[in-house]
């Protein structure tokens, strides 16, 4: 009888939200999925976004290694693990931390040794380096999470029910580089600025008031520094706008995220279009967010979805 296998599934997210840079995090409903096993050797397949990529660049894999060393002891088994993958790589969508949490949920699932959720929490960001996606992911909903000491404390919301759409350019853009565009110092009115609007984005999700996420979904802190390194990037904020939606980079880009309760696809067109303007091509998705995050469960065999 062949061994059971552990599915996980990690939803999209977003982060920063605008002013909220490092702290805001929200889960979308756009999922990674993935299957694990042990096996006599170790077979690695992957369908969907990340196809191309090497077996020692696959964060997934990094994570049950990860997972092992820190918490049980030793190197893992052999495993058979099948990704399907709907989160577009460097997009600006946590993918990256989505797979860090697929592998160590798998890890923790199939060692018995699975840990609370700030321990999770903790592995993620220590593999992740900042833990905003990775609580959005883990968590669900709309999550602030803040850091006391070697501490991180999370608090979740369940948002309004939002529609989103998102122009993912084709620009390269990781997120190192997009880290050092960001000046190592900030004026203390620069600060301020954000301050209050940050506060404002998690009640303006929270209520649905659109007008108010409009106003609040500004910033001073990153976007300005990243903008430049995203060709149009900053004219489907305007248009999007223009349209009546709020919008701001999807973490740290280069992908657009809009949020409108209605017109979404519309909204969307005049994303990619404005990207277009720029001479960028783009992909875009409507989505609606989502209030649940990661979960894992034992089944008997793996039915993998076709592409949508």
């Amino acid at each position: 009888m062949s061994e059971p296998w552990i599915h996980v599934r990690v939803p999209a997210t977003t982060a920063n939200l605008g002013p909220g840079f490092d702290t805001l995090g929200l889960a979308l409903d756009l999922w990674n999925e993935a299957w694990v096993r042990p096996a006599p050797s170790v077979q690695v397949r992957v369908f969907g976004e990340g196809v191309a990529l090497p077996l020692e660049a696959n964060r997934m894999v990094q994570a049950i290694h990860y997972f092992y060393q820190r918490v049980v002891g030793h190197a893992p088994p052999p495993l058979e693990i099948v990704q399907y993958n709907r989160i577009p790589l460097s997009s600006g969508l946590g993918s990256s931390a989505a797979a860090a949490l697929s592998g160590l949920l798998a890890a923790g699932a199939l060692s018995g040794h699975l840990p609370d959720t700030a321990t999770l929490l903790r592995l993620a960001t220590d593999l992740e380096g900042h833990a905003d996606n990775a609580a959005a992911a883990l968590l669900g909903g709309l999550v602030v999470v803040i850091s006391e000491g070697d501490d991180l404390f999370t608090h979740r919301f369940t948002p309004a029910p939002w529609q989103v759409a998102i122009a993912l350019p084709n620009v390269a853009l990781s997120t190192a580089a997009a880290r050092a565009a960001l000046p190592r110092q900030i004026p203390l009115e620069q600060a301020v600025y954000n301050l209050g609007r940050t506060a404002l984005v998690v009640q303006a999700l929270l209520q649905g008031d659109l007008t108010l996420l409009r106003r609040a979904m500004r910033d001073r802190l990153h976007q300005p520094y990243r903008l430049p390194l995203i060709p149009g990037a900053a004219d489907a904020i305007e248009r999007a706008v223009h349209h009546g939606a709020a919008a701001a980079l999807s973490g740290a880009g280069p992908s657009v995220i809009a949020f409108a309760h209605s017109e979404i696809a519309v909204i969307a067109n005049a994303m990619q279009a404005a990207f277009r303007s720029a001479g960028v091509d783009t992909r875009t998705w409507t989505l609606a967010l989502s209030p649940s995050g990661a979960t894992w469960a034992w089944i008997e065999a793996p039915t993998i979805p076709s592409m949508e």
